[in-house]
Order: C-alpha cells, then structure tokens, then sequence
C-alpha cells in the first residue's frame, strides 16, 4: 500500500468521524430544541360562542389552512408523507383524546400567536407565523368554531401530532437551520388592530398573513424550511428574479390559480395550499392581489 492509499485511508476515516460526531451533536440539539422551554407572556383574548363568531371562525377555519393539517372535521390529518418524512396534524376536535381537550384560554393564545404548546415547549410544526398577526375577534372566533365542532376519534395515531423527519432534517433542526414558528415571531408585537373589510391594500396586508409560512416573512419566496427535498421553492411575491406575481396583473387571474390549481399558462402548481386558497371570499381574494400588486409598484 502507497504512502498516498495510506493518507487517502486515514482522511476517510477522519471525515467518517467527523460526520459521525456531526449527527450525533445535531441529535442531542434537536433534543433540547424541541424540550426547550419559551417564555410568553400571552394576552388575554375573551372567548366567544355566539353564532356570528362561530360562522366567521368557520370560514377562517376553511380558508386559512387549519383544515389542512387538522381536517375538515378537526379529526387530524396526514398533510406531508414521503421517504422517512411523516407529518400529521393532531385531532383538534372536542371530547376525549383531543389535543385541546385541556386547553385554557391562554393556551389557545399561547398556540396559536406564539407557536407554543401549554406546557411552554414549541409546537414544532404548527405554522403559528401566519396566524401570530391574527385580531382578537378572528382568534377568537376559530377557537368558537373549532370548539363547536361535534368530537371525532383521532384519524391518525390516536389523535396526537405525527412528526418523523428524516435523519438529515433531524439535524438540520438541531442546528438551527430549520427553524419552527417559535423561531420566527416576534412574541413582542401587539395584536394586529382590525381594519375594514373591503378591496383594499390594508386589507390584503391582513390577508397575505397567511402566505408568510411559506413565502417567507418578506414575501421573497426560497426554499420551505423542513419541506421534503422534492418540494420547489416558494416563488417570490416581491418585485425580483422569479417574481411568481409577474403572470397575474389583474385579481381574477389570481382568483382562477387559487380555484384551478393551474398556472396563468395551464401549467399545474405542485405545491400550494389550494384547499385553503379556493375558500377565499370575493373580498379577500381581490384585497390579496391588491396587496401583492401594491408591493410590485402598482394596485388594482
């Protein structure tokens, strides 16, 4: 065996070490992530019952994407399965085995704007990022609608949150390179202040809150943290290279992406939460496009 083979065999072996150590640390950080404890102060919200908060909790239930991690009956759901990656939202519903059975009504705040569970530790996969900018009266009223939904048995695993992530994601997350929802609020900001509902920038401003999960807090698009490594980026909606608002100048384009699936060319989008998106009223979905067009220079 040469001099060379030798040194080439012992570099091997060292980066085989080194990788080794690597995963191992990455492990243990994903460990302590994932149990760390977050200090919230969340504000108090006044629950409601009545009808009206019940029907506006169901159209923010519907449109803004609860449904597609929980289900359309609160039951859970498997919303990502691939090669070693498995997740599934818990079962939301009322009645025993529920994630929220035992919720207080802090807890519902605390999950929803600050994307952590009662006990204090990160709710890893819930994107609390777009519902943190939520109103007092819109929280409040998905919690009345979720909280009137008739108890369902857990449609996956018994009711609880699935999260299997590969061995690279593991590390990636104790690392810091992905981070969960807890990483990205800004638990410091006050609760957004309503504003009228109608064809308007500031309107769509509130909308476009739920596009940030993916899109980003800037709305520049990139890679999904976390997503399956299949998955395309998230376009930009902001003026740039790969600007995905280029194709819809008016609001009715947008509105036929969100119903169809398909892009302005025919072409089919493979990822976007189009359950959620086709739910859009009238309203929010002309007030969205009138957002996006403003950032580009430009509104309706």
């Amino acid at each position: 065996m040469t001099r060379w083979i030798r040194r080439g065999l012992i570099a091997a072996a060292a980066l085989a070490v080194v990788a080794a150590g690597t995963v191992l640390a990455g492990t243990q950080l994903a460990e302590r992530r994932m149990n760390r404890l977050i200090d919230v102060q969340p504000r108090p919200v006044a629950l409601r019952s009545d009808a009206a908060a019940i029907e506006r909790g169901r159209y923010l239930y519907g449109s803004r994407g609860c449904a597609d991690c929980h289900g359309a009956d609160g039951a859970g759901r498997s919303f990502v399965q691939a090669e070693g990656l498995h997740l599934a939202g818990p079962n939301i519903s009322p009645g025993a085995g529920s994630a929220v059975a035992a919720y207080q009504p802090l807890d519902w705040v605390r999950a929803l704007r600050h994307g952590v569970k009662p006990d204090g530790r990160p709710l890893r996969v819930m994107p609390s990022e777009d519902y943190a900018r939520l109103t007092d009266d819109d929280l409040a009223a998905i919690v009345a609608y979720v909280r009137s939904l008739p108890p369902r048995p857990g449609a996956v695993a018994g009711g609880a949150a699935v999260i299997e992530l590969p061995l690279p994601a593991q590390v990636m997350y104790g690392f810091g390179q992905i981070p969960d929802a807890a990483d990205k609020i800004d638990h410091r900001l006050s609760p957004a202040q309503p504003v009228p509902e109608g064809v308007t920038v500031e309107h769509g401003r509130y909308v476009a809150q739920m596009c940030i999960g993916c899109h980003g807090a800037q709305l520049a698009g990139g890679r999904i943290p976390g997503a399956p490594p299949d998955w395309p980026a998230a376009p930009r909606l902001t003026p740039g290279e790969g600007n995905g608002m280029a194709a819809y100048a008016d609001a009715a384009a947008l509105q036929r992406l969100f119903a169809s699936g398909k892009r302005a060319d025919g072409s089919t989008v493979r990822v976007m939460p189009f359950e959620a998106l086709s739910q859009l009223s009238d309203t929010d979905g002309r007030a969205l496009h009138a957002y996006l067009q403003s950032l580009q220079g430009g509104a309706d």
